[in-house]
């Protein structure tokens, strides 16, 4: 029943649109109501079928080390220091005694708080499956389900095999092994007695004021920051799936739960020693670069030496820009020489931004981020752009032989981007479309896409008003997102158009919600926006490698390689951080690399100026709406077809 004009929308009639398919293929149609579902997952797909190849692969390895080859990278699918990081103590101290395998380098920092670099020495390497006679003691070495390399070590009881994705393989001990184990696990032990006494020492130092402050900071960084698994020996720290044990998405700020809320009323001489690690060390992450950094210690141990190892490596990563003196190396692995360090590295890449690229390296199968400093761009970068270049040239109204050429001539006169241009309502969406269809062509992408906000009118309003609250009560469908496939993508959905175009329009409707999770980030922090879910608004681009492992989205649309070129758009004198980005999709083949994200990034930086440009025209009175990119329009952009309608819609598998 249509409801008088005038009127809100009753709660009935919101409930009957909402039970109203958007899906591309279903538009229309009553939401549920196939006989099956269109797709059926894969029951191999995702990290649990991973994580079971992977150990298949180890048990036919042959021996022990071959296996751990195989496991420390989860064949091929990150880098073997990351799992290496995970093991405690006990199973730090038994690789090294058997293998001679480390997470540290030569060069890494000492053994104590005091130590000087290069302090550490490697134990001699040693083949488990060369001993000879009967073996001192049998280990064990499994897979368990959340992805981490586990060892049964000398005096510990069997692995459980409810923890495991498959069985064991035996690791033999000789006499030697078992004296070098108990020598680097007495050792590891005094190490860490020491580093917390010393995480004491400086947290003492901070007093209850300070101390309340920088678990504030480290509880708000757990909220905004995306899904992280940390790890103090066995104990789990994580705002993902599962048992949570921070705030989160499961987790409300001050749940009892929360191993941070448990620490605000609780006096300091009570805090464990694992808790006193956590407080430090996510402190030491976030004064370095803010809460971003943290994902940069997923999947591995959060312990001070971990930090360092991080800092160091962050250092000389800077280091190697030219440009000011060299940060210095931390005096030692103390905590206030290593806080020093984590300051001096966040004023130097604030200095940076001008002089180099900083991107991540995201290995989606542990979600484990590490900073890059891009080289300059070469060739391929340049070949990239160009010829996204010469397709704008030839479908909008610019000239010129760069981005930069183009987006100058836009910036002399933006006017037509609120005017209709070719089948769009404004030139805003047709320079939106042809970007990004110029972007799936030049990089040879399965999907490419791009998403803002449909009314800057109703944006730059609120914001003259400091309506606040009503920005954060925006839905996703005040947000858009133009998600163009390549049509040869429709083969890694069954060769079926219509699964490929309710493929692009998921794919929107999630970057919909990006979009929404992030303006709020942007806003002064009045009751309404802290109160309202969001994350801080990501500042750099980014390459992935195997996303399609946990979220259930890139699982189910094949999303294994991505590349994200997020971008601030100035709306009305105020900067909006991550207003819009940049996305493109491989769902097979090799992954996008670093010259790649070089050329997409200036892509992306052309749409952000055209969207500031468009955003200026509104602040001076011009109307301009994006009306363009909804589930009808991916269904016509795909196939070619309109959408049928309600009647005509037949139900059946796309």
């Amino acid at each position: 029943m249509k409801e008088p004009a005038g009127r809100p929308e009753s709660r009935r009639a919101a409930n009957a649109r909402k039970r109203i398919s958007r899906r591309p293929s279903r538009l229309g149609t009553p939401a549920g109501s196939t006989a099956k579902p269109d797709r059926v997952s894969d029951p191999d797909a995702g990290f649990s079928g991973l994580l079971r190849r992977v150990w298949r692969r180890a048990s036919e390895a042959g021996d022990p080390r071959a296996a751990l080859d195989v496991l420390l990278t989860l064949d091929g699918h990150v880098p073997a220091d990351v799992p290496l990081r995970a093991l405690n103590r006990a199973e730090q101290a038994a690789l090294l005694a058997l293998f001679g395998l480390s997470w540290r380098d030569p060069d890494d920092l000492g053994d104590s708080p005091a130590d000087p670099p290069g302090a550490r020495a490697a134990a001699p390497a040693r083949s488990a499956s060369r001993l000879s006679g009967r073996p001192a003691f049998l280990g064990e070495i499994g897979l368990t389900t959340n992805g981490r390399i586990a060892l049964r070590t000398p005096g510990a009881r069997p692995l459980d095999p409810r923890d495991l994705v498959g069985g064991v393989l035996r690791v033999p001990y000789d006499r030697a092994a078992l004296a070098a184990y108990r020598r680097e696990l007495e050792r590891a032990r005094q190490h860490s007695a020491d580093s917390v006494a010393d995480c004491r020492l400086w947290l003492a130092g901070q007093g209850p004021e300070g101390r309340a402050a920088l678990v504030d900071q480290a509880r708000e960084a757990a909220l905004r920051t995306a899904p992280f698994v940390l790890h103090q020996e066995d104990t789990q720290y994580t705002n993902f799936r599962g048992q949570n044990t921070l705030t989160g998405k499961t987790l409300w700020p001050g749940h009892p739960d929360c191993a941070l809320s448990a620490l605000q009323d609780l006096p300091f001489d009570l805090w464990s020693d694992q808790d006193v690690q956590l407080v430090v060390c996510l402190t030491l992450l976030i004064h370095s670069a803010g809460f971003g950094r943290i994902e940069e210690a997923n999947g591995t141990q959060l312990t001070v030496d971990h930090v360092a190892y991080t800092l160091e490596r962050v250092r000389r990563a800077y280091n190697a820009v030219p440009g000011p003196e060299p940060v210095p190396a931390a005096a030692s692995r103390r905590v206030a020489d290593l806080d020093r360090l984590a300051v001096a590295l966040r004023e130097r890449r604030r200095e940076l931004g001008g002089r180099a690229q900083l991107y991540r390296e995201i290995h989606g199968v542990l979600m484990h981020k590490v900073e890059r400093v891009a080289a300059p761009a070469g060739p391929v970068a340049g070949a990239r752009e160009d010829a996204v270049a010469e397709r704008l040239r030839a479908r909008l109204p610019l000239a010129g032989g760069t981005l930069a050429e183009l987006g100058r001539e836009l910036a002399a006169a933006p006017g037509w981007l609120a005017e209709p241009h070719g089948a769009f309502g404004t030139g805003l969406e047709s320079l939106v479309y042809e970007t990004v269809a110029a972007t799936v062509d030049a990089f040879g992408a399965d999907f490419a896409m791009s998403r803002g906000m449909r009314s800057l009118p109703d944006l730059v309003r609120a914001l003259r008003g400091g309506s606040w609250a009503e920005i954060c009560d925006w839905d996703i469908t005040h947000f858009f997102c133009c998600v163009v496939p390549r049509p040869a993508a429709a083969a890694h959905f069954g060769g079926s158009e219509a699964a490929l175009a309710d493929a692009a329009w998921a794919m929107s409707s999630r970057m919909q919600y990006n979009s929404w999770h992030f303006v709020a980030g942007n806003l002064p922090r009045v009751p309404e926006v802290v109160a309202r879910d969001h994350f801080v608004p990501p500042l750099i681009p980014d390459v992935a490698f195997f996303s399609d492992q946990h979220h259930h989205g890139h699982v189910s649309n094949n999303v294994r390689f991505s590349l994200r070129s997020p971008q601030s758009v100035e709306v009305d004198g105020r900067r909006f951080d991550g207003f819009m980005d940049l996305r493109l999709l491989r769902c097979a083949g090799d992954p996008f690399g670093e010259q790649d994200l070089l050329a997409a990034h200036r892509v992306s930086g052309f749409i952000a100026r055209a969207t500031s440009l468009a955003a200026g025209l509104v602040a001076a009175g011009t109307d301009l709406e994006v009306t363009a990119f909804d589930a009808g329009w991916h269904w016509s952009a795909v196939t070619g077809r309109q959408p049928a309608s309600a009647a005509g819609q037949e139900r059946r598998a796309s």
